[in-house]
């Protein structure tokens, strides 16, 4: 018997899940190691309920693994609402997010086009106690 080439263990690894993959959450110019990962195992059509379904997410500290049993009917049905719920949720963060990063921005232009005082310009002058004193209109 041979050994095992690289091929072969992802055709077992593809037959072993349905589903498996693995996406980066942030760019790679980045550094970060921020990613999703999702696998639901293969049940062979019906015949194996004891499947691994897991959705893992990751930052630079913090790992989160759900589970997703589906085992018996109770297990299936809550499994299947807790999907739904994360999703719903999901997308109403990302309407937030962008809604507050579309109100930052315009803040942002607005601070960019007012002018700026310079220290010439300001009415308050330092002195050597570290108090300040209003100038006069006649200096």
């Amino acid at each position: 018997m041979g050994r095992s080439t690289v091929s072969d263990l992802k055709e077992v690894a593809m037959s072993t899940f349905g589903y498996r993959k693995r996406g980066f959450l942030a760019s790679i110019s980045t550094g970060h190691t921020s990613y999703i990962l999702t696998e639901v195992e293969s049940s062979r059509g019906g015949e194996y309920k004891w499947g691994h379904c897991m959705l893992t997410m990751a930052d630079c500290r913090r790992r989160i693994q759900l589970e997703f049993f589906l085992g018996n009917l109770r297990a299936r049905r809550e499994s299947l609402r807790k999907i739904e719920l994360l999703i719903k949720e999901l997308e109403q963060f990302r309407t937030a997010l962008r809604t507050e990063a579309g109100l930052i921005e315009q803040y942002e232009a607005k601070q960019k086009t007012k002018p700026r005082k310079s220290n010439k310009d300001s009415k308050r002058r330092a002195v050597p106690n570290g108090r300040t004193n209003k100038r006069s209109h006649a200096e």
